[in-house]
């Protein structure tokens, strides 16, 4: 039997607006540091083997996942509420955990993610799944220069950015209103980061997009990779994206953009990372959702 490559840690399949998903950032959610001081050091080594490669490397800050709370007010999914739960980490730690030869040994035997993970970087990815006026999905190659999976299909994505939102340290809201301030930049970073990201890697207007749906987050097996997944409808049909794509502000990432049925996309989701086969289960199952309303 073939292994699942991807475990979803959460599914919304009606879809979540803005006002049903809130950040709580808080230092808790942080990684903590592996009681194997070796294998700490480890983190170290990697980044400066990586850096020493690679001069263009940077370490930017990112969100880390460190797991969530749902509230559903009468049960149905229409008065369901999120609070997905982010600290901080960085590229340097993602680079020497997650992305270590070694990352098995980061993780603690549970069942329970956030303290599985509980020693990794896990910095929350996004991935967009972008539905075309003429009812085709937008999928990605990736360019053979990119850090992770060359060559590979992937939904149009990135990250959200804690710099974005004036987040540097821990220190940025520590009194309760400023706690307030920042859970609200934070959610709301959410939703504006992967409109950035769909408009930089394929081309298209922000008017062109209707605001995002949440639809759930997902975690590859390989190397514990969380990713928060979105769907967006674009107004625009296929052929005009594919005219757009080729002005595309980050097309370096990426080498061609295809606009495919559900049922071409099955066929090409086992040759996506782990992360974006579980963003496409969560699409499917917002499909089915969507059919049985």
């Amino acid at each position: 039997m073939e292994k699942v490559a991807y475990k979803l840690l959460l599914s919304c399949p009606s879809g979540l607006a803005p006002s049903q998903v809130s950040v709580l950032f808080d230092q808790s959610y942080d990684r903590i540091p592996h009681p194997d001081v070796e294998l700490e050091n480890s983190i170290a080594e990697i980044w400066d083997q990586r850096a020493q490669k690679n001069t263009s490397l940077y370490n930017g800050k990112k969100f880390r996942y460190g797991g969530y709370n749902i509230h559903s007010g009468d049960g149905s999914h229409q008065d369901s509420h999120v609070w997905l739960h982010l600290g901080l980490t960085d590229y340097r730690t993602f680079v020497g955990t997650n992305l270590s030869p070694l990352w098995e040994k980061f993780l603690v035997p549970s069942e329970d993610d956030p303290i599985q993970c509980q020693h990794t970087s896990s910095p929350l990815g996004n991935g967009a799944v972008v539905e075309t006026s003429d009812k085709k999905i937008v999928v990605l190659r990736r360019s053979s220069n990119v850090g992770e999976f060359p060559g590979h299909f992937v939904f149009p994505g990135g990250h959200l950015e804690p710099e974005e939102v004036g987040i540097a340290s821990h220190q940025s809201g520590k009194d309760f209103t400023g706690s307030e301030i920042i859970n609200k930049k934070a959610s709301q970073e959410m939703f504006d980061s992967i409109i950035r990201e769909v408009v930089e890697e394929i081309g298209v207007p922000m008017t062109s997009l209707c605001n995002p749906l949440f639809i759930g987050v997902s975690r590859r097996v390989l190397n514990v990779r969380p990713a928060a997944f979105f769907f967006i409808r674009c107004s625009l049909c296929s052929e005009e994206i594919q005219q757009l794509y080729c002005n595309a502000q980050d097309g370096y990432e990426s080498t061609q953009l295809f606009t495919v049925p559900l049922i071409e996309l099955e066929n090409m989701a086992s040759k996506m990372p782990g992360c974006h086969q579980g963003g496409f289960a969560l699409y499917k199952l917002m499909v089915e959702a969507l059919k049985n309303t």
